[in-house]
């Protein structure tokens, strides 16, 4: 069995011709091998060269690529220009105001040797976008487009040269028309929309921004008072109806019946904190168009929306002054100034018919603490424990700066009716004297006047 075991391996062994043809057989493969994975690194080596140079934006060792031909845009036959030349429009005073006269010229800059146009056209829009609409998709929800004015320049096909054509207009505001408002429920934009046409159909368009504001005359200050029972404390504010979204302005601050006389003790409340704000509070509804007036119960109806926002604010913990034995039950007293917070974008007083609404508040909240002290020693108050929170509000309006302007009807000169009567002429006729003769003065005197020749 062993031998037989021996022979066995021995006739499976390869023999030296065939281990030869084997190691042939072996090499020739490991070489294609070897050649696809140095093929295959290669490649691998190019997309790794290639992702690094786009990576870091150069383009290492790939060829470069053909640079396309500069687009260049087409360019029109003509322009439109508008140069205002009126100052800004301001409505000076509230809806009753007088409106605002702007006036300018429509420009036509002709590059081309000539350009024929059959229409010049141009419109003053009042655009209300409301940012909360009934339907988020629905631009008819979302924009009102009312046109105040037009004006049509030519009536007939007109040829301009090259160069510059000036083309007046003016119009009149009215007073009651809302100012520009950029708030957070609704926007309120004006403009000027100017079109030409060619005989060639070509358009001509131009969107002229106009900014329309109000000025609100300064106003003498108001006083208000502010009675806080079951306590016998009273409040007086004196402060300006008008504020402004630049400057600061003074708040003076009274508070009276603050000390309780008994006939062996006195009770007394003492300031511990005095805040204000000044408060946005903004409203708008949201119309619905015809698609969508189902959503909100029919046609001429709409959504409500609220917002309120803090625009200026701040913390008085000092600078008082305390008098316990004034007459009338003592008194305290101070004044602090109050500004807008810079940076805050704060939308001015605005009541439109579209239903934007925006007023401001000027809020003020009094921490008052008890005390207890005995007359014969006044000085040594022991606090009972008791406090309370004083809170009162005052509505202020807040708009932009006249400035020096004035009202465009205080500016034109005087009627003919308002021109005032004019001092007595002289007469023309002509009558002889009859009367006697006059005595002729002597030679020297005549002479002396220089009528004597």
């Amino acid at each position: 069995m062993p031998s037989r075991i021996l022979s066995f391996r021995r006739s499976h062994l390869p023999s030296p011709r065939d281990r030869k043809l084997q190691t042939n057989h072996t090499e020739k493969f490991a070489d294609i091998e070897t050649g696809d994975q140095r093929r295959h690194a290669a490649a691998m080596d190019l997309f790794h060269f290639a992702s690094r140079d786009k990576r870091q934006g150069t383009s290492g060792h790939s060829t470069p690529k053909a640079k396309g031909s500069p687009k260049v845009a087409p360019t029109k036959a003509a322009k439109l220009e508008i140069e205002m030349e009126s100052p800004p429009c301001v409505f000076y005073g509230g809806s009753n105001s007088s409106g605002a006269l702007f006036s300018g010229q429509l420009k036509i800059i002709v590059t081309d040797p000539e350009v024929r146009l059959t229409s010049i056209n141009m419109e003053c829009k009042a655009n209300t976008v409301t940012k909360k609409p009934v339907h988020k998709d629905c631009p008819d929800c979302i924009n009102r487009v009312s046109s105040l004015k037009s004006w049509n320049f030519i009536t007939e096909p007109t040829t301009y040269s090259r160069g510059t054509h000036h083309l007046p207009f003016s119009y009149l505001l009215p007073g009651h028309l809302p100012a520009t408002t950029h708030s957070s429920l609704a926007n309120i934009d004006y403009a000027l929309e100017a079109k030409a046409v060619t005989t060639l159909a070509d358009t001509i368009a131009l969107h002229y921004p106009l900014r329309v504001q109000r000025a609100l005359q300064p106003s003498p200050d108001k006083q208000s008072v502010r009675v806080f029972p079951p306590t016998n404390l009273t409040v007086n504010v004196i402060h300006t109806p008008i504020i402004h979204p630049i400057g600061s302005f003074l708040v003076q601050f009274r508070m009276n019946g603050v000390v309780n006389k008994e006939r062996d003790a006195q009770t007394r409340w003492r300031i511990r904190k005095l805040d204000w704000r000044i408060d946005e509070h903004t409203r708008n509804i949201s119309p619905a168009c015809p698609k969508h007036a189902h959503k909100v119960g029919g046609e001429g109806k709409g959504q409500q929306h609220e917002d309120i926002r803090m625009i200026g604010s701040d913390a008085i913990k000092k600078g008082w002054k305390t008098d316990f034995d004034m007459e009338g039950g003592g008194q305290i007293e101070m004044e602090f100034p109050a500004q807008i917070r810079p940076g805050c974008n704060p939308v001015c007083d605005v009541d439109s018919p579209t239903g934007l609404v925006t007023t401001h508040s000027l809020i003020i909240e009094i921490i008052v603490a008890e005390e207890h002290a005995k007359n014969t020693s006044i000085r040594h108050a022991v606090p009972t424990g008791a406090a309370r929170v004083l809170r009162t509000q005052f509505k202020v309006m807040l708009t932009e700066r006249g400035g020096l302007g004035v009202s465009w009807d205080e500016e034109i000169p005087p009627m003919y009716e308002d021109v005032p009567i004019s001092p007595p002429g002289y007469g023309t006729t002509v009558t002889d004297y009859f009367g006697e003769d006059l005595p002729v003065p002597p030679e020297e005197d005549l002479e002396h006047m220089g009528i004597r020749d």
